[in-house]
């Protein structure tokens, strides 16, 4: 019985440390996390604008009269979780910028999600930050008829195919040379299910390359020494006087054909 009572103990533990909000309910985000410095382009021409740094991504999404807004990750097996959001900002539509020191604007996370509550069902723009990282980012669309725009870190581009691969497809790039950033966007509403990116760093496309031609020198000079070698043992059977090429023939044309068939 007692160990009945230790397994049940380490399962609410998993789930518990799974955050299942089932247990123990919504968890607010710290308030000094949701305070943190942080600049963002508010002055975007899609509904949702993200902006990849190497180890953090920061977001902007307009908000028509939402009294709340949710979003969330999916992991590896699709599941959803919350994302850690910080650096929360809400921009109503005549330009003032609020924190999470307002108290109408705060978040909180649960198991699958976190929410986002919004001051008093105003139009505008929200933006947070979140980390990141690796060479590619996806996130869910969390509303339809969203046009979405990506920017790569600087360095970091699409467009080889075995280097990169973006969806959903329809996108258009542009590169600002001042920043060394490419932008990735979608002019028209995104109906999939989710956005994909995945990038590389410029100096992979060199190292590509160079891998790419020593193969190919190798394949070449490969192929160059077996077509020598053969020559050479061709040149040694005739120098032998061995032709086997010939002696095959004749060995058809004296014994007529297979046993059986005569």
């Amino acid at each position: 019985m007692h160990r009945r009572h230790l397994a049940l103990l380490a399962v609410l533990a998993l789930v518990a440390l799974a955050g299942c909000t089932g247990i123990f309910g919504p968890e607010e985000v710290d308030e000094q996390q949701l305070n943190q410095n942080a600049s963002y382009d508010w002055e975007t021409e899609t509904n949702a604008s993200i902006t990849l740094n190497r180890s953090s991504y920061r977001a902007v999404y307009d908000i028509p009269d939402n009294s709340s807004f949710t979003i969330y990750n999916r992991d590896d097996l699709g599941r959803e979780e919350s994302v850690p959001v910080s650096a929360l900002r809400f921009r109503f539509d005549n330009g003032t910028v609020i924190s999470a020191a307002n108290s109408s604007l705060t978040a909180r996370q649960t198991g699958s999600s976190t929410v986002i509550e919004l001051p008093d069902n105003s139009s505008g723009q929200v933006a947070y930050s979140a980390p990141r990282q690796g060479k590619s980012f996806a996130t869910p669309v969390y509303t339809s008829g969203y046009t979405y725009e990506v920017t790569l870190p600087p360095g970091r581009r699409v467009g080889i195919p075995l280097l990169s691969q973006v969806t959903p497809g329809n996108y258009e790039t542009d590169t600002n040379a001042t920043t060394d950033r490419m932008t990735v966007t979608w002019d028209e509403p995104v109906d999939s299910q989710s956005i994909r990116v995945r990038f590389y760093l410029e100096r992979d496309l060199y190292i590509f390359g160079g891998l790419a031609a020593i193969a190919t020198v190798v394949g070449v000079v490969g192929t160059l020494y077996y077509w020598r070698q053969l020559q050479a043992v061709r040149r040694r059977r005739q120098e032998a006087g061995i032709d086997l090429e010939e002696e095959y023939e004749d060995d058809f044309d004296d014994d007529g054909p297979p046993p059986g068939m005569r």
